[in-house]
């Protein structure tokens, strides 16, 4: 969000012989200490005179989506000196998804969405760079660097560390998805010890993130299309040894950026941020991708929300066959042509608007470049696409006055109605799934698992994967919750407002009966919500300290993007059920 302190600040500082904002650190006699510790640091007379560039580093060794990430700083730093700037590093946190889901520390991952956000800015704002390349791996860090270059609107770029490759048992690619999957087999009793440790195994190759059309590869695309990261960058996978030459490229794009003068915010448009989201319909991607266009679009400013993504997914087929709801990987959609190609069909169809990129290039002139790969088979064309629907819908109705996102990949369903099976957290959803008490025909609904009532607005990936495993097709999942971009069926999360402020979810009771109808764009629920809300009193959250207790004093419903800010509106719960006004 807008801050106190303001890119407009920092410009008024400078002196008035030197455009750049790293002249108010460096520059004149006044500035003498600062430019003592800067040598100290291995900066000489020559430098001072150079942009300097912040190369923030979601590198850790705990996830095979960052653990490569120094290796490719090494690339960028070496472009930047190149082009004639001067390299600053500095590091900030990644929450693993993968390895925290299914626990309490899941509810850390979208918080540190924020916190990654949040010291980018103040790193680069306390220095006064000139400008800034993130690279990313994990989901979250992705939108973060966006929303820390929106905030700021000076020159930046986003440069993801790729895609892991398949894993392998025998002849069969397999990816992280296979592993939730099996869990659920287990659980079933279809496999023993030693299947479900042989998945384990073989799933996760080496560096890379999650290899399906997951979170982080669909926001690697939208960043792709929307121009904040340079076309092509983000499609080669961690460990191609074409991934040098694309570190070493952005590290010249930025220190270029900057001595063209163009900030974030040329990328950053109402145009570019629907390009985003056709591109996430298109490819099948995940819904997670709502919350994250509407976070960016917020700190940028623009008029830009869930009906907007909605309504990319109206005009966008899906042309991707990718998992989690296809057949192939990210790894594939780069040898098949990569997120150029998707562009080109898009652009061909007209799908998407021509806007600027990073790398000084047109979005169009970039998808002109797309070369296919002879006989792929993971795009297709808008005349024959792989479903005639984009990937996934905003919905409304009893239920979710403020929306949900329905997963629409993976599943030909338009209307499903079953009795409602209520928990209030995922823990119990997922003892319930593995011991058989839920199954074919109930709508699971999972609560108090929103941005406030977690806090931190958990993904079900070990819900949903669990059902898949356990070979439970018939069924449906609610949540005010999120869901993982490996997730499929038939499920709807970010239902907003949620429980932990009164939403109407937190009034269904078991055996309700549940009608979710993608057609009408409909959630409801057979049952006298009025009544029952005379005598409702919301519950006593679960206990929440530090951060965890900051975020819940300032987020923002779902349906706003989960952003913080520091007095967040109240919900908007209805007074009455839709039944009872059509009386």
């Amino acid at each position: 969000m807008t801050q106190d302190f303001t890119p407009e600040d920092a410009a008024a500082s400078l002196p008035q012989r030197d455009g750049r904002r790293s002249a108010a650190v460096t520059a004149g006699a006044n500035r003498a200490a600062a430019r003592s510790y800067l040598r100290a640091a291995g900066m000489d007379d020559a430098d001072f005179d150079k942009p300097m560039i912040a190369v923030v580093n979601t590198w850790s060794s705990v996830t095979p989506c960052n653990m490569h990430l120094d290796r490719l700083a090494r690339d960028v730093r070496a472009g930047i000196v190149a082009a004639g700037g001067f390299p600053i590093d500095f590091n900030t946190i990644v929450v693993t998804d993968g390895i925290s889901m299914g626990t309490a520390g899941m509810k850390a991952s979208l918080i540190s969405r924020e916190v990654v956000a949040d010291s980018i800015e103040l790193a680069v704002q306390g220095h006064q760079l000139d400008g800034v390349v993130c690279i990313v791996g994990c989901d979250k860090t992705i939108p973060a660097a966006a929303m820390a270059l929106a905030r700021m609107d000076i020159p930046g770029l986003v440069y993801y560390g790729g895609t892991i490759l398949p894993g392998r048992i025998g002849a069969a690619e397999i990816s992280i998805q296979d592993v939730f999957e099996a869990i659920g087999a287990h659980g079933a009793g279809t496999i023993d010890d030693d299947q479900l440790k042989m998945v384990e195994s073989a799933a996760c190759p080496g560096a890379g993130a999650c290899g399906g059309q997951f979170t982080a590869n669909t926001m690697a695309m939208a960043l792709s299309m929307m121009g904040l990261s340079p076309m092509g960058a983000n499609d080669v996978p961690a460990v191609d040894p074409a991934k040098a030459a694309e570190g070493e490229r952005c590290g010249r794009l930025i220190v270029e950026r900057v001595f063209a003068g163009d900030t974030a915010r040329k990328y950053i448009t109402r145009a570019s941020l629907k390009n985003a989201a056709i591109a996430c319909s298109a490819s099948g991607g995940s819904t997670n991708a709502v919350m994250h266009l509407t976070a960016i679009a917020t700190e940028a400013g623009i008029d830009f929300g869930i009906e907007d993504c909605h309504q990319a997914c109206v005009e966008a087929p899906v042309i991707c066959d990718l998992k989690p709801g296809g057949r192939f990987l990210a790894s594939h959609l780069y040898a098949a042509g990569g997120t150029r190609l998707v562009a080109q069909r898009l652009a061909a169809a007209g799908k998407i608007i021509n806007t600027p990129t990073v790398s000084g290039r047109s979005l169009f002139a970039e998808a002109a470049e797309a070369e296919e790969a002879p006989g792929q088979q993971v795009v297709t064309t808008i005349d024959t696409p792989v479903m005639a629907r984009g990937s996934y819908a905003v919905i409304h109705g009893d239920l979710a006055p403020e929306g949900a996102i329905i997963k629409l990949a993976g599943h030909a369903i338009d209307v499903f109605e079953g009795p409602a099976c209520v928990f209030d957290s995922e823990e119990d959803a997922f003892h319930a799934v593995q011991d058989g008490s839920v199954g074919e025909g109930d709508v699971i609904i999972i609560r108090y698992e929103g941005p406030r009532g977690g806090p931190g607005m958990r993904e079900m990936l070990q819900v949903t994967a669990a059902l898949k495993g356990r070979g439970v097709a018939n069924v449906a999942l609610l949540t005010d919750g999120r869901f993982s971009g490996a997730s499929y069926g038939f499920v709807a999360g970010h239902i907003s407002p949620e429980a932990a402020v009164g939403g109407p979810i937190a009034l269904v009771r078991d055996g309700d009966r549940i009608t979710i109808d993608v057609t009408n764009r409909r959630i409801d629920v057979a049952a006298d919500l009025v009544a029952r809300r005379r005598d409702y009193t919301i519950p006593p959250l679960k206990p929440a300290t530090g951060v965890f207790a900051k975020y819940r004093a300032q987020v923002a419903s779902a349906s706003q993007g989960a952003v913080t800010i520091p007095n967040p509106p109240p919900a908007q719960v209805p007074v009455q059920a839709r039944q009872t006004q059509e009386a």
